[in-house]
């Protein structure tokens, strides 16, 4: 259910990769009520202020992160 992944990411403060996706095939494929819409808009808020971290943006915002590390590891 949106709303179940929705409150797990909040109370978690972090929506994984995995999560997202199942949150992006939920919103398009099945019918929700204005419950879980209601939830899924807070989630999105909460991203937005930083609350909740998400795995997709983090992977974007240090993409060399990992080569790093093994480069000073050598």
């Amino acid at each position: 259910m949106i709303r179940d992944l929705s409150q797990q990411a909040l109370a978690m403060g972090y929506l994984t990769l995995e999560a997202e996706n199942q949150l992006r095939r939920m919103l398009t494929t099945t019918k929700y009520d204005l419950e879980d819409l209601n939830a899924f808009m807070t989630l999105q808020l909460a991203t937005m202020s930083g609350v909740v971290k998400q795995e997709s943006r983090e992977s974007r915002e240090y993409p060399d992160l990992s080569e790093t590390a093994s480069e000073t590891s050598s």
